[in-house]
């Protein structure tokens, strides 16, 4: 999968994750590709991997992995619940 193709494949799937999950009452509502961004994305031979997020401020980001090999994708949705120095 080339990397344009599975960059599109992930905003998508945050996108419906997001309007599945999403609180009927949340002021932010229905997101679409518009509100997803790449943080940071690599292909490494046949495997795609990605970090997303959304304009929606509910702490959410998401890690999207394609296996290449076997043609299956992974997606993890993690909550940021605090973010700290330690010295």
């Amino acid at each position: 999968m080339g990397n344009t193709e599975f960059l599109k494949r992930c905003k998508q799937i945050v996108v419906d994750y997001h309007n599945s999950h999403a609180d009927k009452t949340d002021k932010d509502g229905k997101i679409t590709e518009d509100n997803v961004f790449v943080v940071w994305a690599c292909k490494t031979l046949q495997n795609n991997k990605a970090l997303l997020s959304t304009t929606v401020s509910d702490g959410m980001y998401y890690e999207i992995t394609h296996n290449g090999d076997k043609g299956e994708t992974y997606v993890d949705a993690y909550k940021k619940w605090e973010n700290f120095v330690v010295k």
